[in-house]
């Protein structure tokens, strides 16, 4: 089964700055890394997948649905309900906890599932930390507590950016085999984008 489907995808920013992307099909326990330097579109792509960016041509259809047709409410919602973003920098809301950073993301999306939330900070072992503001967390901590809020909705593709590019050879480890282990946990794809070599070993394919 084919879960994500790319095809004949442009963006441009303006008329000196425009990215083609290749086709990419997606089947069911596939996961993706994209690797390349900085400046050739990586964040753009990722952005476009994730319904951030509109395309100017081409279509990304996910589960059977084509993200670059639906409404700007419509597709909010889809994003919400079947799309993880794990950002090279954190998003949190420092004014409140971890935990009620969780609960907005499922408010956002009309759901309420507060044993899904303890169910994925235990996976990740930041439990202890449900009711610490991110701002008391460590960067390790923090990476963990991003991940859970790509995972707590059950997301079908959990997109990650430069997850790793402040991290040292262990952590980077540790990061990606965790991204990959929840991602498998959760029954979802993964794509992942950096310019990371070291992660190259941790995929089939590129």
């Amino acid at each position: 089964m084919c879960v994500l489907r790319i095809k004949n995808l442009l963006y441009s920013y303006d008329s000196r700055s425009s990215f083609t992307f290749p086709d990419i099909e997606l089947k069911s326990g596939e996961n993706l890394l994209i690797l390349g330097e900085s400046g050739i579109g990586k964040t753009t792509f990722l952005h476009l997948i994730a319904g951030l960016l509109s395309p100017n041509s081409g279509t990304i259809e996910l589960m059977g649905t084509v993200l670059n047709r639906l409404s700007s409410r419509k597709l909010d919602q889809f994003r919400g309900r079947h799309i993880g973003l794990v950002f090279q920098r954190p998003h949190f809301i420092n004014a409140i906890s971890i935990e009620e950073n969780l609960s907005l993301i499922q408010y956002l999306t009309k759901r309420r599932d507060d044993i899904r939330i303890q169910e994925v900070l235990i996976r990740l072992g930041i439990d202890h930390k449900a009711a610490n503001r991110p701002y008391q967390l460590s960067q390790g901590e923090q990476q963990r507590a991003a991940i859970a809020m790509a995972l707590v909705n059950h997301p079908q593709l959990i997109l990650a950016d430069e997850p790793t590019s402040s991290l040292d050879d262990r952590n980077c480890l540790k990061v990606v085999t965790l991204l990959k282990d929840q991602a498998k946990d959760a029954g979802s794809q993964l794509i992942i984008i950096t310019h990371d070599k070291r992660l190259k070993t941790q995929f089939k394919n590129t």
